[in-house]
């Protein structure tokens, strides 16, 4: 066996144990684009090993994805398979996990109006919206994971020759996820408990406002009373533990929905919707979004804000450190997975019902009672730098120093 064959193996078991930790007959459910097929199917074989009842894989192919935003009706954007929403909801239901592995090349779809790329996201956000609250309240284990494709690898690196790109990037993203250490799923364990160091700091504090300073941003961002910060690992219903991002190296909360105020300035490219919004700003009042600057896809962005009530205010405030592993690899991923990660950031969109107490158990109405946005849409976008400062204001007003140049202060 080669060495870069035991490190896919060591990858896909990584995602089976760690990342959705699959239990004994579970069903896992895997959405996949043929690039990934080679590890794919590693990651069933891992899956059934470890003990799975069934594993179901969804496969897409983006030459067929851009064929369909370039030749179908209009029409055929506005609606999305009500089948598969439902089946989605009753595996979710049935306690199934899930994984994503992500592939597609970051401006796929470039060049496709806007119109049909807004009323796409729209479409699959209603149908899916009982889904992604199983997903946003932890109610299923899932995990989002990434696979180079030809097409990515070159955006990362095209100064490499195109034979070695792929490789390059599959280099990146085994040292993003610790594969490349002795014993991976105990490098996490260790990782897992380094972010709960932080977490459990934020949440001593319960911070009142945070005040983030940087070139083009000055923005404050008031907390729900009863925040919780989450790091790392995540737990079920059932008390059983899963990864949902691989990488990670953010502690996260939510902002009270209604107390956002300045200007943020972004500080890497964001992929959505199959093309890249570059160096843009947004600015907020009480909590709404008044203001889109863009150079690069300003009408995308505005499109995204706009996709419904929700998508106006910020449904996460993330704090990653910029001597993080993946920060310091200078990699500009173009894929956001990846790109927070190595960033402070924020989430236009819907709240993570569990960074609030009790949450989990929350209604939508009791979550909106406690501050907490609800929208169709969940986009990160990044916000960090080496100039960044972020105090924390207390209750009583006093200011304490969160991050200083970019990196934690305490």
């Amino acid at each position: 066996m080669t060495d870069f064959q035991k490190k896919l193996e060591k990858y896909a078991e990584l995602a089976v144990k760690v990342g959705v930790n699959i239990q004994k007959g579970q069903t896992l459910v895997i959405n996949a684009t043929l690039d990934a097929a080679e590890f794919i199917r590693l990651v069933v074989k891992k899956a059934y090993e470890t003990g799975a009842h069934n594993v179901i894989v969804n496969w897409s192919d983006d030459a067929i994805t851009k064929t369909k935003y370039e030749l179908a009706p209009d029409e055929a954007f506005n609606e999305y398979p009500i089948w598969r929403a439902k089946e989605l909801e009753d595996l979710a239901e049935k306690g199934a996990a899930f994984m994503s592995v992500i592939s597609s090349s970051p401006d796929l779809l470039k060049g496709i109006n806007p119109e049909r790329i807004a009323n796409y996201q729209k479409s699959a956000g209603k149908a899916l919206s009982k889904y992604r609250q199983a997903i946003q309240s932890d109610k299923v284990s899932w995990t989002v994971i990434a696979v180079p494709s030809p097409a990515w690898a070159a955006m990362v690196f095209p100064d490499e020759p195109s034979d070695k790109q792929v490789e390059k990037l599959w280099e990146a993203i085994f040292k993003a996820v610790r594969v490349d250490s002795e014993n991976p799923v105990e490098a996490w364990k260790k990782h897992d408990q380094t972010l709960h160091e932080k977490v459990d700091y934020l949440n001593k504090k319960r911070y009142w406002k945070l005040h983030y300073k940087a070139p083009g941003t000055d923005l404050t961002i008031e907390l729900p009373k009863n925040h919780l910060w989450v790091g790392a690992g995540s737990i079920n219903p059932n008390g059983v533990e899963f990864m949902a991002n691989m990488p990670t190296e953010e502690v996260f909360t939510v902002p009270l929905k209604t107390g956002v105020n300045g200007t943020v300035a972004s500080t890497k490219p964001l992929s959505y919707g199959g093309n890249i919004i570059d160096r843009f700003s947004l600015t907020f009042e009480n909590g709404k979004i008044v203001d889109v600057k863009a150079e690069e896809g300003e009408e995308i962005l505005k499109r995204l804000v706009n996709t419904d009530e929700g998508s106006q205010y910020l449904g996460e405030v993330a704090l990653v450190p910029h001597n993080s592993p993946i920060s310091q690899s200078n990699i500009l991923f173009f894929n956001t997975l990846f790109d927070e990660n190595a960033s402070n950031h924020l989430a236009i969109g819907s709240a993570y019902s569990f960074c609030i107490e009790g949450g989990k158990n929350m209604s939508p109405e009791q979550l909106k009672e406690n501050g907490l946005n609800e929208s169709i849409t969940h986009v990160d976008f990044m916000i960090g730098s080496s100039k960044m400062d972020i105090d924390g204001i207390t209750a009583d007003g006093k200011r304490e120093p969160i991050f200083k140049n970019g990196n934690w202060a305490f």
